[in-house]
């Protein structure tokens, strides 16, 4: 795995870090804006995730049974649907719900590419980046889901 691929995984979490944080401010509407933000950003990088399957079904790396490339064309479709199904949620809906989309798209997510990765097609080294990176991910979500839902405030 390239050290900028690295880097460039570990900076995609600064926003994830930042926007969760300042979500859990005292000041409500500061608070709200960022929680907006957040949702906007985890789902514009959960869509972004879907583009592994469309580029290992693109690229003529190896030959591959047609039913297997449509099956990654339509895993590739996935993220960003989810994505788009926790922006709506969050707009029409309740932002708690859209979280809870995004966490279920990131759990999916990951576990697809762990599917992939097993059938030799990713490298062993994407896939726990990815891990990393959805773990991080999902641990803030979820923290501002828990503690926005129990009404509580972070002090910084």
């Amino acid at each position: 795995m390239p050290p900028i691929a690295i880097l460039l995984t570990v900076l995609g979490l600064v926003p994830f870090i930042a926007c969760g944080l300042a979500a859990l401010g005292q000041n409500a509407d500061p608070a709200d804006r960022m929680l907006g933000a957040l949702i906007d950003y985890a789902a514009v990088v959960l869509a972004f995730s879907g583009g592994i399957y469309w580029s290992l079904s693109l690229l003529p790396t190896q030959p591959v049974p047609a039913l297997e490339t449509r099956w990654r064309l339509l895993f590739g479709v996935v993220p960003p649907l989810l994505g788009w199904a926790a922006l709506v949620a969050s707009s029409w809906l309740a932002p708690w719900i859209g979280l809870l989309v995004l966490i279920g798209g990131y759990v999916v997510t990951v576990v697809m590419e762990r599917q992939t990765g097993q059938h030799s097609v990713l490298p062993a080294q994407y896939i726990w980046l990815r891990w990393g990176f959805t773990i991080i991910a999902v641990a803030m979500l979820t923290t501002v889901l828990t503690l926005r839902l129990l009404g509580q405030t972070v002090v910084f």
